[in-house]
């Protein structure tokens, strides 16, 4: 798995071994992020569930100004903070331009007062069915995303899409291919 555009294009992600991540492709993020185009330049974003953290290390690579890693298992945590740096060495970008906090997501959406351009949301498949619409509900409620923000959500075509107070805008990638993951864009109402 590589860094697919920007500043730090071509280096290679550590994907930790021994847990389970469900590491996106690279063909799914060159997808999204040449949807997002020049909106990505200069936005604040949080990675959610952020596992590897390809979406927010992409992003910053491609000239996100800072961001938050927000993920709970250890093993994840450290590859995380091992790709960043490897990227900010690589790349020539700063290393201060992004925090990781290893903590539960729910919890850590309890307490967040921070405002973000774009949250990335990949949340664990079994896992959304149970807490997704809270997490969504937490998110608006708490003023987590800008009000021109972008909630970008990675999921299965068959799972909910509906949710109080936000409407889908985009859906980029092949919702008819049952079990392949595809993004949901939402903005809020």
């Amino acid at each position: 798995m590589i860094i697919s555009g920007g500043q730090a294009k071509g280096i290679p992600l550590e994907v930790p071994k021994g847990i389970e991540i469900r590491p996106s492709t690279q063909a799914n993020r060159e997808s999204l992020f040449s949807s997002l185009g020049e909106r990505i330049l200069g936005i604040n974003f949080l990675d959610l569930f952020a596992g590897t953290g390809s979406y927010g290390l992409e992003a910053l690579s491609r000239g996100a100004k800072s961001g938050l890693f927000v993920e709970k298992n250890r093993k994840a945590i450290q590859s995380i903070k091992k790709n960043h740096s490897n990227i900010c060495k690589s790349a020539s970008l700063s290393l201060k331009n992004a925090h990781v906090h290893q903590r539960d997501v729910s919890e850590f959406l309890k307490k967040e007062r921070v405002c973000y351009d774009i949250i990335f949301l990949d949340p664990p498949y079994p896992l959304f069915k149970k807490i997704g619409k809270s997490l969504f509900a937490q998110i608006r409620k708490n003023y987590i995303l800008k009000k021109d923000g972008l909630l970008i959500h990675e999921i299965s075509p068959e799972v909910e899409s509906n949710f109080e107070g936000w409407t889908i805008s985009k859906i980029i990638g092949n919702k008819k291919k049952i079990g392949s993951p595809y993004f949901r864009i939402y903005k809020l109402l």
